[in-house]
């Protein structure tokens, strides 16, 4: 079922992690942003998108993940965007001649025989700093990032006041970090920095997983994935309570725990 978060703005929730898929309506058709999860929740929006009678013309994936590249053949060829950096990232990952495998490692497992494989991740790439998405629709402006993964991008809907913000932002998920990349956490302090310059300018967020924050709720989430991040840079007092005793889900505080020890690890290869 489709939730209106704004005039023109449509959330679908997936049973698996609260992802959100997302409807933005244009003029002759509608933008899907991150479309998922399984087969039957994927067909279930394509039967939503036919009751709103207005089709796919364009598609985005906020970033590479296997949850946020997903697409079903109901939602037709319209061009499937994504950063360059996303693209390319794509691009290596479907090269290889095991791809499959190596995808499903990362699967779900209540959930792994119902996630499409055959439409993954055939996203094009738009110019190195494209400043918004090419759609006949209302502006959607494109927030690169280094945070989390390779070409995440945020979308801020400048008329609906909506910030998407892929896999950042989430009430029940505290900041995962791209533990691959050379300052990981300097990367993502100034993902929030530039989440923070356009703050002013938005009404609602919808995190890549969780619920939707409205109004103060914004800062606050901004400046929750800032205290997160900045305790694990300096070695501060962490209170969170997504990775607390009682955390959202019971395996976050474990997540939590590892980041710690890979950022540890790299700081140590670091010290002459």
């Amino acid at each position: 079922m489709l939730t209106e978060v704004a005039d023109g703005v449509l959330v679908h929730e997936s049973e698996f992690l609260q992802s959100n898929s997302i409807v933005v309506r244009g003029r002759t058709g509608v933008l899907l942003v991150d479309p998922g999860i399984t087969s039957p929740e994927l067909a279930d929006l394509a039967d939503d998108l036919r009751e709103l009678d207005r089709p796919v013309v364009a598609g985005f994936s906020t970033h590479p993940d296997w949850d946020h590249v997903l697409w079903h053949e109901r939602f037709g060829d319209a061009p499937r965007h994504g950063t360059a950096r996303c693209a390319a990232s794509l691009q290596d990952l479907l090269s290889k001649p095991d791809w499959r495998e190596l995808v499903a490692e990362g699967l779900p497992p209540e959930h792994a025989d119902e996630i499409p494989m055959e439409l993954l991740g055939l996203v094009t790439g738009l110019p190195a700093g494209a400043a918004q998405i090419p759609w006949d629709g209302p502006t959607v402006r494109i927030l690169e990032h280094s945070a989390h993964a390779p070409g995440h991008a945020a979308l801020l809907i400048e008329e609906a006041r909506v910030l998407v913000a892929g896999d950042m932002l989430s009430d029940i998920l505290m900041p995962f970090l791209d533990l691959e990349a050379a300052d990981p956490l300097d990367d993502y302090l100034a993902a929030l920095r530039l989440f923070g310059e356009v703050a002013n300018r938005v009404d609602a967020v919808i995190p890549g997983h969780g619920s939707i924050g409205r109004g103060d709720e914004v800062r606050a989430r901004i400046e929750q994935d800032r205290a997160y991040a900045q305790a694990l840079r300096d070695g501060g007092v962490l209170d969170d309570p997504r990775v607390g005793s009682e955390a959202p889900l019971y395996w976050l505080p474990d997540v939590h725990d590892w980041q710690v020890r890979r950022l540890a690890e790299k700081e140590q290869t670091r010290t002459p």
